[in-house]
Order: structure tokens, then C-alpha cells, then sequence
């Protein structure tokens, strides 16, 4: 039997332990009841930073800006991944411009940027839009 993952709640940041064999479940969390695992990404704002990106499930941020036409040709694509990965990874967007101080402290020089995180480490990033397909390829490579 494997031991029971940990995955941050996108709502309250609460740490929820939950059993491998039950991701599939749409698992709520014990301290919001909301649910834990969403097949959409959630909004990631500088105050949720510290405990989203911790947990066992990788978070992959997109940091993007309402002014950008690329991040908003790119925002589909990500919606799509998203409901492909639920379970497998975690999906997030940040507001480059409503959250300057945490896209400065990140090293965001350009958008969209992909940031990829496990175990609460930037472990990849990628800058630019693509298809669906080359975002899967992509986070094949980074082993998801």
C-alpha cells in the first residue's frame, strides 16, 4: 500500500492527505470541504504561493497578463491540459500584473511563462505559447 499523498486545497491552502487510490474520487478538503483535485486551473496569488507549491502532486503555473494577446491564445490550451492532468498534476495561473512582487521574486522576464514545481522546487520553465500537444510533450519530458 502506498502512502497517502499531500495536496495543498486551491481555495483555503490547506494540506489534505489523500490516498493515491482515491484521486479519481474528487476528493473534498477537510478544512474548506471544497474540492482539492480541479479538472480547470485554479487562480494562484501571492499570498496562496508558499503552500501551493508544496505537496505531492506537481503545480505547474502559468503566468500570464490580461494586456497579452499570446497569454490569452494560450488560455485554452491550458484550460485543456488541465482536464487531461487532474489527478496527475495541478494546474495554476498566476496574474503577472496583480501579483508583480511574487513575478519579480519568480524571475518572470517575459510571459506567458510556464513554471513547473515539485516538492515545493521549481524544477522547469518554459516561455511562450504553444499547442496542446507540444505542452504534453513538454511535461513528458519533466516526467508527468
Amino acid at each position: 500500500m502506498t502512502d497517502p499523498l499531500l495536496i495543498p486545497c486551491p481555495h483555503c491552502n490547506g494540506l489534505n492527505r489523500i490516498p493515491v487510490e482515491r484521486l479519481g474520487d474528487h476528493p473534498k478538503c477537510g478544512r474548506c470541504k471544497a474540492e482539492v483535485l480541479l479538472n480547470k486551473p485554479f487562480e494562484l496569488k501571492q499570498g496562496d504561493y508558499a503552500s501551493q507549491i508544496k505537496g505531492d502532486l506537481p503545480l505547474l503555473v502559468d503566468v500570464w497578463a490580461d494586456w497579452c494577446g499570446p497569454c490569452k491564445s494560450f488560455a485554452p490550451v491550458f484550460e485543456q491540459a488541465a482536464g487531461q492532468l487532474s489527478g496527475t498534476c495541478r494546474l495554476a495561473k498566476l496574474d503577472s500584473e496583480a501579483n508583480q512582487q511574487l513575478s519579480a521574486q519568480l524571475g518572470i522576464r517575459s510571459i506567458p511563462s510556464l513554471i513547473l514545481f515539485k516538492n515545493g522546487r521549481e524544477v522547469a520553465r518554459q516561455s511562450g505559447a504553444f499547442p496542446l500537444p507540444q505542452l504534453m510533450s513538454w511535461l513528458r519530458s519533466q516526467g508527468i
